[in-house]
């Protein structure tokens, strides 16, 4: 396994990139930025595709809907956009108290947006058809606590990831604990215990629907059995905080970016880092693995920083 730098976009937006996604069947990518605004890139040469407007502060997450055809943004302004990609069009905008907005990511399926709920500790889910919220899965208070206790202030809810099958969501919390639901039926089923600081980001293996890696400032990148509720491995090498974390199409490798600048590719049957890319001048917020990317010429990766920049790699 390894990663072949293909292209840079030095000036991809006019202040920090916060987030990117790519979207389904036309492998178009997103990026969302502290300009407040979404752009729309050709991987080809990173030309511009459209610029979609609206946010009034920071950009924190895009999420592509698996048709490909529609895509939503969440910003520092407690609004989600979600928007035609075709015509650009608005075609919902909902609105959350304020922090309680942060990444997000459509189900398999498509039908359900979930949204890492931020101070209200919590996942949102909002359905797709009419864009109404119809759930919130609630992280429960650790036992002992009372209602007036500030100790689920710190269940800040930062991250989500579905699992393959759409059945169950993990989301990480800014005391580094992982919670797991059972999305069927609402229901907590247990806490991932292993970090020490904010898990910032989420990613279920697409070929095993069991594993789970997560990223944290505490430097490290676990591995859980989600469902055993068992860490099974630990893997550190970036020098500041992980930023973010995505498996590979092919199940067999992971990516990172993080604070150190630098975006890594790891083995994780090695358990080891296994590839550095240095061509980022500050931190990494964002990385991506094309969905379903692979064949002949491999799958592309994309890399998002504070430097304004989109990186691309090819992984083979």
């Amino acid at each position: 396994m390894k990663l072949a730098w293909l292209r840079s976009l030095e000036t991809a937006h006019v202040d920090c990139v916060w987030t990117c996604a790519w979207l389904p069947s036309t492998n178009l990518l997103l990026t969302g930025s502290l300009d407040e605004s979404v752009k729309l890139w050709n991987p080809d040469d990173l030309s511009l595709v459209r610029t979609n407007t609206g946010h009034c502060l920071g950009v924190v997450s895009v999420a592509a809907h698996p048709s490909g055809k529609i895509a939503a943004s969440a910003s520092l302004d407690s609004f989600i956009r979600v928007f035609d990609v075709e015509s650009n069009v608005t075609i919902a905008t909902l609105e959350a108290p304020p922090s309680e907005v942060w990444q997000m990511q459509f189900d398999p399926r498509g039908t359900t947006l979930a949204v890492a709920g931020g101070s209200s500790a919590s996942i949102k889910l909002w359905d797709t058809a009419e864009w109404k919220l119809i759930s919130t899965l609630s992280i429960p208070r650790p036992e002992g606590s009372k209602p007036s206790d500030k100790g689920n202030s710190k269940k800040f809810v930062l991250s989500v990831a579905w699992s393959p099958s759409g059945r169950q969501l993990a989301c990480g919390s800014m005391d580094g604990s992982i919670s797991v639901f059972d999305v069927q039926r609402a229901k907590f089923l247990h806490h991932l215990e292993g970090h020490t600081m904010p898990v910032r980001s989420l990613a279920y293996s697409p070929l095993d629907p069991r594993v789970l890696v997560s990223g944290s400032d505490d430097e490290c990148i676990n591995m859980y059995d989600a469902e055993g509720k068992t860490l099974f491995s630990s893997m550190s090498g970036h020098s500041s905080w992980v930023l973010s974390v995505d498996v590979s199409p092919d199940g067999a490798a992971i990516a990172s970016g993080s604070s150190d600048r630098t975006v890594k590719l790891w083995d994780p049957k090695m358990r080891a880092a296994v590839q550095t890319m240095t061509n980022h001048t500050d931190q990494v917020w964002g990385v991506k693995f094309e969905a379903g990317g692979g064949g002949a010429r491999g799958s592309l990766l994309a890399s998002v920083s504070d430097d304004k920049s989109i990186s691309l790699y090819n992984y083979s």
